[in-house]
């Protein structure tokens, strides 16, 4: 009996892992995770409080960039406590509970940004096709609607994993093969049947992901379409300027989770290096570029950012 219930205590307690063949150099490692976390944090703070605080901002197409900024924020802060312990040496262990917390955030909130990244490509539909009826037709009120779906779409469609990897027995190896908790690496350590996890998931992945990047692809056919009606030359490259920094943002998301969802289903004797590194990427990246690449392609926010940083008399000797 008291195996038993040692047996239990222990499947309550996993085991994270860094960058094997390097724990010697962790602290090193932990400076640019550091850095780049900063930078995403900032980035996308500042983002969030310029469209708050300046007036001109309170659009449709700013309001959802604000929603991209809480979303990439959302999916990268439930893993810093758990990186940076590892990476210090502090501890290896997380409890069972708080993994399950940790990838149920990762998960939902990057489900969350796919479909974020679609509303703004309806943004930019609507902005082009039909810029008569932009206010009308995205008004706070239905922008405030459709980020609430966003948020409960991901969370309702991920509870059901998370719900049966409670009812799941560890006994084998508790040792997870990153530095955070996901469910397609968990789920390889129960010893059940673990057929729904990984039909369901592939099935959520497939109809999700899926459903939203053909939605944003039909956005931009009609945008194409659109544009290319225009008889200025000029005007038609002003119009897809406006589209580029999205374009951006949905290959910055998509390329590594899809690329991540490939190796852990398809290249599982690769390189533990290889994983690990495709992790890393799908949880930092887009924090880190988004905010950047809004800032340098949106000039109403380079404008915002310029107002906030530079001080006031530089900025008015400039002007």
């Amino acid at each position: 009996m008291a195996d038993f219930n040692a047996s239990i205590a222990l499947s309550t307690t996993f085991y994270l892992t860094g960058i094997p063949g390097y724990e010697a150099i962790h602290h090193w490692i932990s400076i640019p995770f550091c850095i780049l976390y900063l930078i995403g944090i900032v980035g996308n703070c500042t983002i969030l409080y310029i469209v708050w605080t300046d007036p001109s901002l309170h659009e449709p197409m700013y309001y959802f960039l604000a929603m991209l900024s809480l979303t990439d924020m959302g999916m990268s802060l439930p893993t810093v406590v758990s990186l940076f312990r590892l990476l210090w040496s502090i501890s290896r262990e997380i409890e069972f509970n708080t993994c399950v917390i940790q990838m149920f955030f990762i998960h939902t909130f990057s489900f969350t940004e796919s479909a974020v990244l679609l509303a703004m490509a309806f943004d930019r539909y609507v902005a082009i096709c039909y810029p008569l009826r932009y206010s009308t037709i995205l008004t706070p009120q239905r922008i405030a609607k459709i980020g609430v779906a966003a948020i409960l779409r991901s969370s309702l469609c991920i509870t059901p994993l998370m719900i049966r990897l409670a009812y799941f027995p560890f006994c084998r190896s508790h040792v997870l093969s990153h530095s955070y908790c996901l469910h397609q690496d968990m789920i390889r350590l129960a010893c059940a049947d673990i057929k729904f996890n990984v039909i369901y998931g592939l099935v959520l992945i497939t109809i999700l992901w899926g459903l939203d990047s053909l939605g944003i692809l039909v956005s931009y056919i009609f945008i194409l379409r659109s544009v290319l009606s225009i008889a200025s030359r000029k005007e038609r490259l002003k119009a897809l300027n406006t589209c580029a920094s999205h374009i951006c943002a949905v290959l910055i998301l998509y390329v590594p989770m899809i690329g991540l969802s490939l190796v852990h289903r398809f290249a599982k004797h690769a390189s533990p290096l290889i994983h690990i590194f495709m992790a890393h990427i799908y949880l930092l990246v887009p924090p880190v570029l988004n905010p950047i690449i809004y800032s340098v392609k949106t000039k109403q926010i380079r404008t915002g950012i310029i107002r906030l940083f530079v001080p006031k008399k530089i900025h008015s000797m400039r002007g």
